[in-house]
C-alpha cells in the first residue's frame, strides 16, 4: 500500500461478510484492514491516511452505534458506513443523525458500498486538510506576541488603527507597526484573509 492510499477498515464479526467487503475494495485499488471486533480495531495500528469505516451495526458486546460514540470519545474521526443484515428504519435513522454516511442493508450491493466507501474517504480527506490548515494556522498564531494577539482580536472587528490604540492605550504609530507584523506572520494579504483565519480558529471578533 503505497503512502496516503486510502484505506477502509471492516468491522463485522461475520468473516464472510469481511472478506468479501474487503476483496471488494482491494478489486478497485483501495487498502482495507478486516477486524473481528470494535476492540481489535481500537488496539491496531492505523496508517495516517484519508479513510472510513465499514461497520457492522450489530456486534458481540456493543452495537456499532455505541462504537460510533466511542470513536468520537477516543478522536477517532472517521466516517462510517453502517452495515446491518436488518432493516431496522429507525436504526438507521440513528446511525444518520449520529453522522454516519450511509446505512446499508446486507446483502450488500457493491456499488452502493463502493459510492458510500468514496463519499466517506472524500468526506475525510476533506476533515484532514482543514484540520492541517488549522494546526497551521494555529502555529502562526502562537507566532503572535501577546499584544499582536490583542491587537489582532480588534483588528478582525474592522477598528480602525485609531480606536484601537485609544481601547488598547496605545500610540496610533505602535498599533500600525502591530497590523504590520500580524498581516506578515499570519501570512493574511487582506483584512478578509485575517477575518476567515480567526474563524477557523474559533477567534470570535475581539475575543482571544
Amino acid at each position: 500500500m503505497t503512502e496516503n492510499q486510502p484505506i477502509v477498515f471492516v468491522i463485522d464479526d461475520d468473516r464472510l461478510v469481511r472478506d468479501s467487503v474487503t476483496d471488494l475494495l482491494r478489486s478497485v485499488g483501495l487498502g482495507a484492514e478486516s477486524f473481528g471486533s470494535p476492540q481489535e480495531f481500537l488496539q491496531s495500528k492505523r496508517a495516517d491516511a484519508p479513510g472510513c469505516i465499514v461497520l457492522d451495526v450489530r456486534l458481540p458486546g456493543s452495537s456499532g452505534l455505541e462504537f460510533q460514540r466511542m470513536l468520537a470519545e477516543s478522536g477517532i474521526h472517521l466516517p462510517v458506513i453502517f452495515i446491518s443484515g436488518y432493516g431496522d428504519i429507525s436504526m438507521s435513522v440513528r446511525a444518520i443523525k449520529s453522522g454516519a454516511i450511509e446505512f446499508l442493508t446486507k446483502p450488500l450491493r457493491e456499488q452502493e458500498l463502493l459510492d458510500a466507501v468514496q463519499a466517506g474517504i472524500d468526506r475525510d480527506r476533506v476533515r484532514r486538510e482543514d484540520a492541517k490548515l488549522v494546526a497551521e494556522l494555529q502555529e502562526r498564531f502562537t507566532s503572535l506576541t501577546a499584544r499582536e494577539q490583542d491587537v489582532m482580536a480588534l483588528i478582525i472587528t474592522g477598528r480602525p488603527n485609531k480606536q484601537i490604540a485609544d481601547e488598547l492605550k496605545l500610540s496610533e504609530a505602535t498599533v500600525k507597526v502591530h497590523r504590520s507584523q500580524i498581516m506578515r506572520k499570519m501570512r493574511a494579504r487582506f483584512l478578509v484573509d485575517l477575518v476567515r483565519m480567526a474563524d477557523k480558529l474559533g477567534i470570535s471578533a475581539g475575543k482571544l
